[in-house]
C-alpha cells in the first residue's frame, strides 16, 4: 500500500466546503467518489485543512492509499470531476507523509475592492467607500504578536486550543482601488481569516482606533469583533512543506 498526495485547485462557488458533510455537495466527496470509481476501490481523502462553504483555494493538498494507480489518472480525474475542481499532481509520498498534520504554515488571500466593477463580484467583495489601507497594516503588523486568536474564531469548535502564530499579515495595492489581505500562520482556526477582515474593514472605515483594535484581540470576545465578511472572495493561496517545493 503506498501513500499519494494529490494537489489540486476549487472553486467553493458549488460546495459546502472541503469535508464531507451528510445531505451536501462538498469537495471532498466529489474527489473521494471520482478516485474510488477510477481505482475500483473505496478511496478516502485526507485534507490539509477545511475550507467553509464557499471558500475558495488555488492550492489544496489532499493525500490517499492506494495499492495501485492507473494510467493517466490526473487527465481522467479531472474528465469525471466537475470543472469547478482541478487536480493538478498526483505523486507518492512516505508511507507517514501526511497532509494535514505536516503542513507547516499556510496563507490565504482575501481580496477586496473600493471602486464598483461588474467583473470583480465573484472572487473580490465590495467596499462602497474609500479605506485607510495604512491604518489597515498597522494593525496587520499587531496580529505578529497575537498568541490566542479567541476573538476571531468561531464560537463552539472541537479545537483544543486558540493559539496560533501568525508570520505575516499585510495588506497591497493589486490595480485601482483594488487589494489583497494576504496572512500566512501555522494554523487557523475555523472563520479566522474572515473574521479578521471584517475587523480590519471597520479600522479602515474609522469606526475603531487601533488600540480598540488592541483591545479586541485581548477581550478573546468573537462578539467584539467585526462581522464575517463573505467568503467568496477568500482563497487558500500556499501550504508549506519540508518535503513539498512550491
Amino acid at each position: 500500500m503506498a501513500r499519494y498526495f494529490i494537489k489540486l485547485a476549487y472553486n467553493g462557488k458549488e460546495f459546502h466546503g472541503w469535508q464531507i458533510q451528510d445531505n451536501a455537495v462538498t469537495v471532498q466527496g466529489e474527489l473521494n467518489q471520482s478516485l474510488s470509481l477510477l481505482l475500483g476501490k473505496e478511496i478516502k481523502t485526507t485534507g490539509c485543512g477545511r475550507t467553509d462553504t464557499g471558500v475558495n483555494a488555488s492550492c489544496f493538498f489532499a493525500h490517499f492509499d492506494s495499492d495501485k494507480l492507473i494510467e493517466n489518472l490526473v487527465y481522467k480525474l479531472n474528465s469525471l470531476l466537475p470543472n469547478s475542481i482541478v487536480i493538478e499532481s498526483i505523486f507518492e509520498v512516505a508511507p507517514e507523509a501526511h497532509s494535514r498534520f505536516d503542513a507547516k504554515a499556510r496563507t490565504y488571500h482575501y481580496f477586496f475592492h473600493n471602486k464598483a466593477n461588474p467583473f470583480l463580484g465573484e472572487f473580490s467583495y465590495y467596499v462602497p467607500r474609500k479605506l485607510n489601507i495604512e491604518a489597515m497594516n498597522k494593525a496587520c503588523e499587531m496580529l505578529l504578536n497575537v498568541e490566542d486568536f479567541t476573538s476571531f474564531s468561531k464560537v463552539h469548535t472541537e479545537t483544543f486550543t486558540n493559539n496560533c502564530k501568525v508570520s505575516n499579515a499585510s495588506i497591497e495595492s493589486i490595480g485601482e482601488e483594488t487589494y489583497r489581505f494576504e496572512i500566512t500562520a501555522d494554523r487557523f482556526l475555523r472563520n479566522m481569516v474572515r473574521a479578521i477582515m471584517g475587523t480590519l474593514i471597520i479600522v479602515g472605515k474609522g469606526k475603531i482606533s487601533l488600540s480598540q483594535f488592541q483591545e479586541i484581540i485581548d477581550s478573546h470576545d468573537r462578539g467584539k469583533a467585526g462581522k464575517s465578511v463573505a467568503g467568496e472572495a477568500l482563497f487558500l493561496a500556499k501550504v508549506e512543506y519540508e518535503y513539498i517545493s512550491s
